[in-house]
């Protein structure tokens, strides 16, 4: 009885210990999952000019993720303990899918606009052979051509009329568009600005550039397209055959839902899907 005590005592004094010793660390990682999640959606949503309250991404959030728990909570009544286990599951899934959805979103943002800097600096390359200034050049471009790339140009004219220096806008436009091709844009104007040179040829140096990525970005594509699709046919294997026994036979399968370990064999599941998931994209990304 004294040795359990002992034990006891000695468990709580670590556990005081390591949480005195990470604290700060632990409650950075609470604010980063909660209020730097909203903010870090907030950031990018306003990145692609859309305005979203921040309280309305909070609640979007919580429906996600408790509301769509709840839901599968009650959907496995009168199963309580399986209910909690899965509601809880879902609910930790729903409250990290909006992160990567909006990441997914800037990034087509992102590569629409590159695409889009082809005839767009085409075009500036010509309005400035025909003798306009680069502001000109790029009001030319706001007119002539659509999203995001109006947007973004027209923003910076916008700061440039209330003030703020052409290179700094420039400079705030390649944090909006993290790019290469943006990155490379921006510096070769705010140096030819200050040096002097020749801006249209630069400008089609650039477009040659972006278009002979693209066509080998395109290339390396289609080539791990198929490598992507094969992981993906793998990783349905365990959820699909799964549905197929319950199908078959709900009693044999009934374990797997309703007793611990078949909860823990469940959660193993997700967990090695997610891992496959996201080591078959580290191994299909491939820089250029």
């Amino acid at each position: 009885m004294f040795g359990k005590w002992i034990g006891l005592i000695t468990l709580g004094l670590a556990v005081t210990v390591g949480v005195y010793a990470y604290a700060e660390k632990f409650l950075d990682w609470i604010r980063f999952q909660s209020i730097g999640t909203r903010d870090y959606i907030h950031d990018r949503l306003s990145r692609m000019f859309i305005e979203v309250p921040l309280n309305t991404i909070l609640a979007v959030q919580v429906a996600l993720s408790f509301g769509t728990g709840f839901l599968v909570f009650l959907a496995m009544l009168p199963t309580v303990k399986a209910g909690i286990f899965l509601g809880s599951l879902v609910a930790a899934m729903g409250w990290y899918l909006p992160r990567p959805l909006i990441d997914f979103m800037y990034q087509r943002r992102i590569d629409k606009f590159v695409l889009q800097m082809i005839d767009g600096l085409s075009l500036m390359s010509n309005g400035l052979k025909s003798g306009l200034s680069i502001v000109q050049a790029m009001s030319l471009v706001t007119q002539e051509m659509p999203n995001p790339i109006q947007q973004e140009f027209n923003l910076v004219l916008s700061q440039n009329k209330l003030g703020v220096a052409l290179e700094e806008a420039f400079l705030n436009l390649s944090k909006r568009i993290k790019s290469d091709e943006v990155e490379m844009f921006v510096t070769s104007v705010n140096i030819l600005k200050e040096t002097g040179g020749n801006l249209s040829e630069t400008f089609d140096t650039i477009v040659t550039t972006i278009r002979e990525r693209i066509k080998v970005e395109q290339r390396i594509k289609s080539m791990t397209t198929q490598g992507f699709i094969q992981g993906m046919v793998v990783m349905s294997v365990p959820p699909v055959m799964t549905l197929y026994f319950y199908n078959q036979d709900p009693e044999y399968m009934k374990p797997m839902f309703t007793t611990f370990v078949g909860w823990v064999i469940l959660l193993v599941i997700v967990m090695l899907e997610g891992v496959g998931f996201l080591l078959i994209r580290r191994i299909m990304k491939i820089d250029v």
